[in-house]
């Protein structure tokens, strides 16, 4: 399965039989370029702008936008409900994390976390290989809670998102760099990815996390 991202807090995940956007975003309102991509499956991690652009997804995908179990293509999901503050919501609102397996390879999208995991939640989500996690605060977690979050889910590997980005529009600019994070996380060196391709087999033997810093690409 290939993993691409899209910018902000979206990715593009394709498998063998079917893919998923998670968290497509209104290019007016983030600043970024979102071109029209085909999918099967969307999901939408809250119902925010910056997060819910069905429009920019083709073909006639399951919008999911609810905790829950499904399963479309061979591919199965499933969403934890979550909050995208410290505060249970009071501040703004629920927040969706997305468990999604494709191909054997085990996907966590946090959205836009907003507090750190519980046990009860670290339980129920079990193996992950891939963590797509929030790192630039403001908003949702800072890199701080980031290096947390990566330790209580420990996967084979973390891919920072929603940091602030060069062509962000104004409203971003409060986001931290993604230097922050990389710091928190010891990465001195780094070369940005177009794409990362993974198969089932690349897990079987416990390894050092890797930390892949993604280069946007829509």
């Amino acid at each position: 399965m290939d993993i691409k991202y899209l910018g902000h807090s979206s990715f593009h995940l394709k498998g063998k039989t079917s893919s998923v956007v998670c968290d497509p975003f209104d290019p007016k309102i983030v600043g970024l370029p979102f071109s029209k991509i085909e999918a099967g499956i969307v999901t939408l991690s809250h119902a925010h702008d910056d997060h819910n652009y069905v429009e920019g997804v083709t073909g006639e995908p399951l919008v999911l936008d609810l905790p829950g179990e499904f399963e479309k293509q061979g591919i199965r999901i499933n969403g934890y409900a979550a909050y995208h503050d410290a505060k249970q919501g009071e501040e703004r609102g629920p927040n969706i994390i997305f468990k999604i397996e494709v191909d054997g390879v085990s996907i966590l999208h946090c959205g836009d976390l907003g507090h750190a995991f519980d046990d009860e939640i670290i339980e129920e989500i079990g193996e992950v290989h891939v963590l797509l996690v929030p790192v630039g605060g403001h908003f949702t977690i800072d890199a701080n809670k980031a290096k947390a979050i990566v330790a209580a889910v420990e996967p084979a590997i973390v891919i920072p998102m929603h940091y602030k980005e060069q062509k962000h529009a104004p409203m971003f600019e409060v986001l931290a760099d993604l230097s922050v994070f990389l710091k928190e996380m010891g990465v001195a060196e780094y070369e940005q990815q177009k794409k990362l391709t993974l198969k089932k087999e690349d897990f079987a033997a416990s390894e050092q996390l890797k930390v892949v810093v993604m280069d946007p690409s829509n």
